[in-house]
């Protein structure tokens, strides 16, 4: 077989090797067999196997045998009714033709005895025929029947002497006393008249004037199954007395033997001068241990068969020199789509196998000199014309003196699949892990970046030049603030507030803002499923990936065209998540975004959600607008599907898992167009001094008083001495030493009225590791803007409740 192996070979798995030493106990029995074996498939007869004895006794090359018909071959052409019992084998599943004349290719003759079985591997049937050489065995039985015949002939002669019949038979027993077979002799009534030891050591006969039938029914005569009562009107003996010769194979439960013997009979008629019948003669000879090397030989070749059929690996046997394949199992058929018959006897050049012909021949090299080939890569081809990844193990071996390959293939297309993933989740696990290094100091950058912008442009007049300049500072800032919240929104640590929402509410709610980031040249289309199953999201989130999907689609399309957003609900199975990794079963609300722009190739399909890939030009985009889309999607549970053609548009299906509690309507907020002040006490805890520096000041503008602490423990120290009494924690999360979060539990036990608000660009798994869950209100997300910052703080000191739950 030429093709091929894996297993993650080294060492060898004890399965292979029980292959192997099957196979190589079979091929033993089967190549060292005095008996010819043929091997054909049972459903289109075609021979696949030919053992070395059959091709010298036929004298046939093995070529004229492997894809034939039993018919086809030249010995069995003379037979006229060979199609007709290949038929009869199918109904039967045995056959047998005690004496069949054959002529050898050089012309000679010779009598065999063919027996065929049909046995089952794996639910497929499969023909063995025994061919045994009788012919020097015919020549002896017929001197021996001359033999008995002259036996015969001489107690006539002495009956016509008028002797008794038990003097013939004292007169005659010194011959049959010295023969190593069984003779028995019956008359023209049936019975018994004359037997030999031999007769008695393989039948039991132990006294005379037996019957036929008694002998049938007391010496347990059996059909080889060693079951079935053999018939008895087709008892040798019955059948000798009709006048008619005949050979037999019978097991028979002599009582002298506890496990019973196999005798082979050869039975004649008796005749007189004038040709009447008047008794028969059979011939027994013990063929136990010939018949059990026989069903060894048959079990031991259905062991391997079994092994070689049922083997979950793809397994071959092929010739080395043109790549025939003289065997197969099912897997081999199953993985290239194959029958049986189209495979056996052909090539692999003319299956077109091999994706690249060179590697077969880079195998035989590398056969030639190693003898063998472990893990070896390569691609295969299937008859729907699929390219697949396979891995192969193969070794030289040599079978009736021809040099032939051993292989075994595992299709790995789907685990180097999956392993591409793996690499892949890294590569982005590793882009989240690096974002979420230096989310929290960068953000703490960006927020003294834009706050001090603020406090420039308040005390820059408008028309100043110096004005624009901050101004653009400030929203470079925001910029560069944005692209840390979606490198976090990919590797999913972004801060969020989910709540249960209506996607149909998110997306009306949403329209006017996606409106404005496409041309007039582009339709925005929305089609709506009602009713429709809740989601728990963000909805800044939803609002984020809506957003990047729409202009995603804007730049697909550069010459116009149309966005169709669609809602509805999808029940994901089985069947479906085995095919999507990272998908869950179960109900499901679905968003999708379809446009009719240029789509994609699979190329840049599998690229499109990883960090900073971008089709556009330099300047033109970030190649984050997607990744954001995928983190947030998976950080809610979803899974996000892509369908896209280069010409035809592209669409992105997105499942969240549904929910049955009733949603809230969403509304967008709105920023009040002035900043809140206040005159309260505001403790601020920040372990970033310049960071802190520039929160006090931001809030004194806003009319606050304002005590400072670097860390918890100042904190402490300060609110245990403050007076007047402190209204309003406002405390980093994450700190060095006490974390903002234990920071507030410690300060209510002395301050059961406290109200606090948490900042923070990052807060990692601080949170949740500490069972803490922190309301949106009262929650400070960095970079803020001094408008930010004021309006937080004054719903905090306002709000019904400002404590983390």
């Amino acid at each position: 077989m030429e093709d091929w192996v894996n297993d993650d070979l080294a060492p060898r798995k004890p399965a292979e090797e029980e292959i192997r030493a099957s196979e190589a106990r079979y091929r033993r029995l089967f190549e060292t067999a005095q008996d010819g074996i043929l091997i054909l498939d049972a459903h289109s007869g075609l021979i696949t196997d030919v053992n070395p004895f059959l091709i010298r006794l036929l004298d046939y090359p093995r070529e004229d045998f492997l894809g034939k018909t039993l018919w086809d071959i030249g010995p069995f052409r003379q037979i006229q009714e060979s199609k007709a019992a290949f038929r009869e084998l199918q109904d039967k599943e045995y056959i047998r033709y005690e004496d069949l004349p054959l002529e050898t290719r050089s012309g000679r003759r010779v009598n065999v005895e063919f027996v065929s079985n049909v046995y089952g591997v794996n639910g497929k049937r499969v023909i063995q025929c025994n061919i045994r050489d009788i012919t020097a065995r015919k020549q002896a039985e017929e001197g021996f029947a001359a033999q008995a015949r002259e036996l015969a002939r001489q107690a006539e002669e002495l009956g016509r002497s008028r002797q008794s019949l038990e003097d013939k038979t004292l007169m005659l027993q010194s011959v049959l006393d010295s023969m190593s077979d069984g003779l028995v002799v019956a008359d023209e009534r049936g019975k018994v008249v004359i037997w030999n030891p031999g007769a008695d050591r393989l039948l039991g006969l132990g006294t005379a004037n037996i019957d036929i039938q008694e002998w049938s029914h007391h010496y347990g005569l059996y059909l080889p199954d060693m079951v079935t009562p053999f018939p008895s009107d087709q008892l040798p003996l019955t059948r000798a007395i009709y006048g008619e010769a005949s050979t037999s194979v019978m097991f028979v439960r002599n009582p002298a033997v506890a496990e019973g013997i196999f005798v082979e009979a050869h039975a004649s008629p008796l005749k007189d001068k004038h040709g009447i019948v008047n008794g028969g003669v059979v011939a027994f000879r013990d063929i136990t241990e010939r018949k059990l090397a026989e069903e060894a030989l048959l079990k031991s070749e259905e062991r391997f068969s079994k092994a070689f059929r049922n083997n979950p690996l793809a397994i071959t046997i092929s010739t080395e020199a043109e790549g025939r394949y003289l065997d197969v199992n099912d897997a081999f058929l199953d993985l290239l789509g194959y029958k049986r018959q189209d495979v056996i006897g052909h090539t692999a050049a003319e299956l077109h196998f091999w994706s690249e012909p060179l590697d077969r021949i880079e195998m035989l090299r590398q056969l030639r000199h190693d003898k063998q080939v472990s893990k070896r890569q390569t691609r295969y081809r299937t008859t729907k014309g699929e390219s697949r990844e396979a891995e192969v193990w193969a070794e030289s071996i040599e079978l009736d003196g021809q040099a032939c390959v051993l292989a075994i293939t595992r299709d790995i297309t789907e685990v180097q699949q999956l392993e591409a993933q793996f690499r892949q989740a890294q590569k982005m696990e590793a882009v989240g892990r690096l974002a979420a290094g230096v989310a929290h100091d960068f953000n703490n950058v960006m927020s003294i970046i834009m706050g001090y912008s603020d406090l420039l442009l308040g005390l820059i007049a408008p028309e100043n030049p110096m004005n624009r300049y901050v101004s653009e500072t400030k929203k470079a800032a925001k910029r560069a603030a944005l692209l840390t919240t979606r490198l976090l929104a990919f590797s999913r640590k972004q801060v969020v507030f989910p709540r249960l929402l209506d996607l149909n509410d998110v997306v009306h709610n949403a329209t006017s803002m996606l409106l404005q980031l496409v041309g007039e040249d582009i339709e925005i289309e929305f089609r709506p499923t009602a009713p429709l199953g809740s989601i728990r999201a963000d909805p800044s989130q939803i609002e984020q990936v809506l957003m990047n999907l729409v202009v995603n689609a804007r730049d697909a399309m550069p010459t116009g065209g149309k966005i169709i957003i669609e809602t509805g609900e999808a029940e994901l199975d089985e069947d479906f998540v085995s095919r999507h990794p990272g998908s869950h079963a179960g109900q499901h609300t679905v968003l999708v975004v379809s446009d009719t722009g240029c789509g994609m190739d699979e190329n840049i399909k599998s690229q499109i959600f990883e960090p900073f890939f971008t089709t556009k030009a330099i300047g033109q985009g970030t190649g984050l607008g997607l990744s954001t889309v995928y983190g947030i999607v998976k950080q809610n549970e979803g899974y996000i599907l892509v369908y896209s053609e280069p010409g035809k548009g592209t669409a992105f299906k997105i499942y969240f898992p549904r929910l049955y509690d009733k949603a809230a309507m969403f509304v967008l907020s709105h920023e009040e167009p002035e900043s809140p002040r206040g005159s309260e006490t505001i403790l601020v805890v920040e372990d970033d001094k310049a960071m802190r520096e520039l929160t006090v000041k931001l809030l004194q503008d806003g009319g606050y008083r304002v005590v400072e602490a670097e860390d918890a423990e100042d904190a402490l120290r300060i609110m245990a001495a403050s007076q007047p009494e402190i209204d309003l924690l406002l405390t980093d999360v994450v700190m060095l030493g006490t974390s903002g979060v234990e920071l507030v539990r410690r300060a209510e036990e002395g301050h059961p009225k406290l109200r606090s608000l948490f900042m923070s660009g990052y807060t990692g798994d601080l949170v949740g590791r500490q069972g803490v869950l922190i309301e949106e209100a009262y929650f400070l997300e960095k970079p803020f803007t001094r408008r930010s910052l004021l309006t937080k703080v004054y719903a905090a000191l306002h709000g019904e409740s400002a404590r983390p739950q």
